[in-house]
């Protein structure tokens, strides 16, 4: 506001366009020839004293500028007892508690004390004291703020000499201040999430709400109005029962309060560091630690009280409980089921039901499971397994045709041949001891117990007794041989021919 006040007729003008007409400030400006500043100061002063246009008729001029301009720091005739402002600050943070509420317990404690547009408008001019981020009402328990710091840390590779810079993740809570910081590898999504399942852990709770920066890591699309999570940090958010409102981009007040966390992290932490020498994350955790103590420890000028202090005050009672098991990480990937019903996750194949053929599904996976999702309902979980080239097929996941196959086996062929009779039973059994593998002999078996239903189980039998006395293994041979009817015919024994001895005849000492 400009240094002299401005005369009762203008301020009355600018009260009358405002409440009457609804012009904008600086519609009453150009109108008033003052500056919208001034405008915006007066408007702001009615509201707090409570006046509207018209103005009360009985309501002169001196009563209605000592509404206007009440004189908190001003000497009266009488003392009045000054609230606890910061103590106010405090309070207002708190779930529903409101400058009306403290007024009235204010007055009951304080009869003689100053009135509400006075209570209010002290507040304000003290609460200008305070750096800007101090000054939002962020109600207790309700966000914690979460980014990282522009400062790296450089940790040198005792092995081979190598300098990397460790990335510093940051989480500060609204309300108290309340700071974790730690060390990551890296900036993407496993350490990402990671250090929000630490920050909740260090913070013993769950807030109302997470805001995040824009980063790429957690937030796909860092739309204004709908911005689009990753999936996994959704999944992470419906673990914990958390909101995630990220940042919006060019709003620099969404994430003041976080950007002035990194700021004292980097002033209190990372520059004590700054000659300091580390060869493993885990040193640079353990220091950070310990400065981390002794940050959220150190009273904060005007508060006059630690951020640990406000933290147990205001945010600890009202954080919601952790879940009972902390978040596992997983990572979602988008693919597509083939035609033997089997999706690839680092060229291992795991099986879904063969209806999903063709179909669009989503895969979860752990450190120890694969799920695979169809419009978001799980269709198929498997153990993971680091085996590339090789399938994890699950029976039910089969067509019916495949699943008759999967159930082959040198015992299931044994057992259907032993009901058909002794001589099938035993044909079989050569049949799978002739080949390197079972495997091999499978289809062959299939194909010769087949027989039986189409022409019973007394010729297959019949016939499997000529097939072992001609040494036929084949169901070509047995076939031919039912075709042909040659098992309604006696089986021959063969006769052992007896040679005369001649001296034209060798016999087999020659060939030795």
């Amino acid at each position: 506001m400009s240094q002299k006040r401005l005369s009762m007729r203008k301020i009355e003008e600018i009260l009358r366009l405002k409440f009457e007409k609804g012009l904008t400030h600086r519609e009453i400006a150009r109108s008033c020839g003052v500056s919208p500043a001034t405008v915006s100061d007066y408007v702001m002063r009615a509201k707090v004293a409570g006046l509207r246009w018209p103005l009360p008729e009985r309501m002169g001029e001196e009563e209605v500028e000592e509404r206007l301009f009440p004189a908190c720091a001003k000497q009266t005739s009488r003392e009045i007892a000054q609230p606890d402002w910061a103590q106010i600050h405090q309070e207002l943070r708190r779930k529903s508690v409101t400058l009306s509420l403290l007024w009235v317990e204010y007055r009951e404690a304080e009869p003689e004390g100053y009135s509400y547009s006075q209570f209010c408008h002290c507040y304000r001019t003290w609460s200008k004291g305070l750096n800007p981020t101090m000054r939002q009402r962020h109600r207790a328990g309700e966000k914690l703020f979460i980014d990282y710091a522009g400062q790296t840390v450089p940790i040198i590779d005792a092995e081979t000499g190598e300098v990397w810079q460790a990335q510093i993740f940051v989480a500060v809570l609204g309300a108290s201040s309340y700071t974790y910081a730690e060390a990551q590898a890296a900036q993407s999504m496993p350490h990402w999430i990671g250090g929000h399942v630490r920050a909740l852990a260090f913070l013993g709770g769950v807030p109302e709400v997470l805001v995040p920066d824009n980063l790429k890591t957690g937030v796909k699309s860092p739309h204004l109005y709908e911005p689009d999570l990753n999936p996994t940090y959704q999944e992470f958010a419906h673990h914990y029962g958390v909101a995630v409102v990220p940042a919006r981009t060019r709003k620099p007040k969404d994430k003041a309060k976080v950007e002035v966390g990194v700021q004292v992290v980097e002033r209190w932490i990372l520059a004590r560091l700054r000659d300091r020498t580390f060869f493993s994350l885990a040193e640079v955790n353990q220091a950070i630690d310990e400065l981390l103590q002794e940050l959220n420890q150190r009273p904060m000028r005007h508060l006059e009280k630690s951020r640990q202090a406000l933290f147990a005050e205001l945010d600890q009672p009202a954080l919601a409980p952790l879940p009972r098991e902390p978040y596992e990480f997983a990572t979602w990937t988008k693919t597509r089921v083939d035609i033997n019903y089997h999706v690839a996750f680092e060229k291992h194949y795991y099986s879904v039901p063969h209806t999903l053929i063709g179909k669009a599904v989503e895969v979860r996976a752990t450190e120890k499971m694969i799920e695979i999702f169809y419009r978001r309902e799980r269709q198929a979980s498997h153990c993971r397994v680091n085996a590339p080239g090789r399938y994890s097929t699950q029976r039910d996941h089969m067509p019916p045709a495949h699943r008759a196959i999967d159930s082959w086996s040198p015992d299931h062929f044994q057992r259907r041949a032993e009901e058909i009779g002794p001589q099938t039973s035993q044909l079989i059994a050569r049949v799978l001891d002739g080949q390197r593998h079972p495997q091999q002999a499978y289809r062959t078996c299939s194909g010769i117990l087949g027989l039986g239903k189409r022409y019973g189980h007394t010729r297959l039998e019949a016939a499997c007794r000529r097939a072992l006395a001609a040494g036929i293994r084949s169901y070509k041979g047995i076939l031919n041989i039912l075709q042909h009817r040659l098992d309604q015919l006696e089986v021959e024994q063969p006769a052992m021919a007896s040679l005369s001895v001649h001296t034209n005849i060798r016999g087999k000492s020659y060939y030795h």
